[in-house]
């Protein structure tokens, strides 16, 4: 088969395939990076590749056997078979007998992944705990102090109805400090309570 030289104009990476733009022309050639099994990273589009090309089951052209250019390639050995061949003997080997020990723990998968996770609740419940109190002196926070309301002095000057008060607080005042008052009709301490 003949060498071809093309420009990869599209790359999918989570599905592992792309396109190649021929530099002789021509459609686009499809490449699967099982084309690329020796490359020490997967292809970037703009990379030239060097391939050959194969019919797929469907009839179309495909890469085969590529490469990337500048890209070092990886090489893979075969293991090597240290044991000195033999004859295989009539006679069935025999296993070594089994130890009675052979209980193993079921693996058991990391659980790194849970450690951001529970960093996030441990401070989440941290600051609500002490969210009202100084962290960096161990003190609580002291409340900001809401100035009084102004008191009003109000005087007893002969007022006796509620129609006469100009405010809630004056008509408390007077129910209160001054005599005669009309202002309490159900006698349960609360004035003029139509008016306010």
């Amino acid at each position: 088969m003949e060498t071809e030289r093309g420009k990869l104009v599209r790359w999918i990476d989570d599905k592992g395939f792309g396109f190649i733009k021929p530099e002789s022309g021509g459609a686009d050639i499809f490449i699967h990076i099982s084309a690329l099994k020796a490359m020490s990273r997967p292809p970037i589009v703009g990379d030239i590749i060097f391939y050959e090309t194969s019919l797929d089951d469907k009839g179309k052209l495909r890469a085969i056997n590529a490469k990337i250019e500048g890209v070092a390639q990886v090489l893979t050995v075969a293991p090597i078979d240290r044991k000195p061949k033999t004859q295989k003997s009539s006679t069935p080997q025999q296993r070594p007998p089994r130890s009675h020990n052979t209980y193993r723990p079921p693996h058991k998968k990391s659980g790194y992944r849970f450690i951001p996770v529970l960093l996030v609740v441990a401070a989440v419940s941290i600051i609500s705990k002490f969210g009202n109190q100084n962290v960096t002196s161990g003190q609580p926070v002291l409340p900001i102090a809401v100035p009084p309301k102004p008191a009003q002095h109000f005087q007893c000057s002969g007022k006796v109805h509620c129609s006469e008060m100009t405010s809630y607080e004056e008509a408390e005042f007077y129910l209160q400090n001054c005599p005669g008052t009309k202002m309490d009709g159900d006698n349960d301490g609360i004035p003029c309570e139509q008016q306010f």
